[in-house]
């Protein structure tokens, strides 16, 4: 399955909200600290709501911990980057690949560059500077597991009236 790992993060609200999307869409989020918050911040248990516990969230003290602890996989690192060319809509993403954001003030730095396989940018209006973290981070796991064929398996819902007249959804 597709990974998102964030290095440094310095805004918990970002943070949240992709343990959400890691939640719902059973996609593994690696925090590679330093964070520029606590794990426990107020804004991060906000935005990630009552999902926290069901994200698959790991937490590496920095990115070689990161590195120990992924050996065994080897995954691709794709970095997501405004100084990149390659649209991530033109990529073949793997099921195996990790999806590294940068910071959200600075980005990546020049080494996490070198050592990225593939640096990938989203495409956007000449005008525009950049989007936020969480939103560009679902833009292109959505992307990744889209193109994977990925995405967690759902029963369909089926809607039916209930004797009030309402809709109702059952499994």
């Amino acid at each position: 399955m597709v990974s998102l790992a964030l290095f440094q993060p310095e805004i918990p609200a970002n943070t949240g909200t992709l343990m959400r999307l890691s939640a719902c869409l059973s996609v593994p989020v690696h925090v590679i600290g330093p964070t520029g918050f606590s794990m426990d911040d107020r804004a991060l248990r906000r935005a990630g709501m009552d999902y926290r516990d069901k994200a698959l969230t790991h937490v590496h003290v920095d990115f070689d911990a990161f590195c120990t602890a992924n050996a065994w996989t080897a995954p691709r690192l794709i970095l997501m980057t405004t100084r990149a060319t390659m649209p991530y809509t033109d990529f073949s993403f793997q099921k195996s690949d990790m999806i590294v954001m940068g910071r959200e003030t600075s980005g990546a730095p020049d080494w996490l560059h070198e050592r990225a396989d593939a640096r990938l940018t989203i495409p956007m209006a000449e005008s525009a500077r950049s989007l936020n973290m969480a939103v560009s981070a679902a833009l292109v796991i959505g992307e990744a597991l889209r193109q994977t064929n990925d995405f967690p398996q759902t029963k369909p819902q089926t809607a039916e009236l209930d004797q009030s007249g309402t809709g109702s959804h059952h499994p």
